[in-house]
């Protein structure tokens, strides 16, 4: 694994120019809460949840974990939200757009931190609960 530090705090799309990749090898991870359960779902950068699609296999509509508790659930703040060391009993799923590259840059724990994994070891390293298919493309 190797990481890369990134100056001050910038949006995903300063980001991937430090990091001279495409905008969608940045993988979010988003944070979702129920009554009965919290979880992260990692997606690929020019991706965003489909409500559609996100109830079809959660089978509730997607309802992401407000700002002031995110800290709280996953260990990390807004920004660098990372897919793996996450508190105890937060599930990650990723995201089926991912698959479409080699190499993906999540988060690192830190506003100006992530992280180079390849496909297979964002999967080990998450210790995923399971591929899913909720995130659409953005429309260009």
């Amino acid at each position: 694994m190797e990481s890369r530090c990134l100056p001050g705090r910038q949006q995903p799309s300063i980001r991937r120019r430090k990091l001279y990749v495409q905008a969608d090898q940045i993988a979010k991870t988003l944070a979702f809460s129920f009554e009965d359960r919290s979880f992260v779902v990692v997606t690929s950068g020019m991706t965003r949840i489909s409500n559609q699609k996100f109830k079809k296999v959660f089978n509730q509509r997607p309802r992401m974990l407000p700002h002031d508790q995110v800290e709280t659930m996953t260990g990390y703040q807004i920004g660098g939200v990372c897919p793996f060391a996450l508190n105890d009993g937060v599930k990650v799923y990723l995201d089926y757009s991912l698959k479409k590259h080699d190499l993906l840059y999540p988060a690192a724990g830190d506003l100006n931190a992530a992280i180079r994994l390849s496909l297979d070891e964002l999967e080990k390293y998450s210790r995923a609960a399971g591929w899913v298919d909720v995130a659409k493309e953005i429309a260009k």
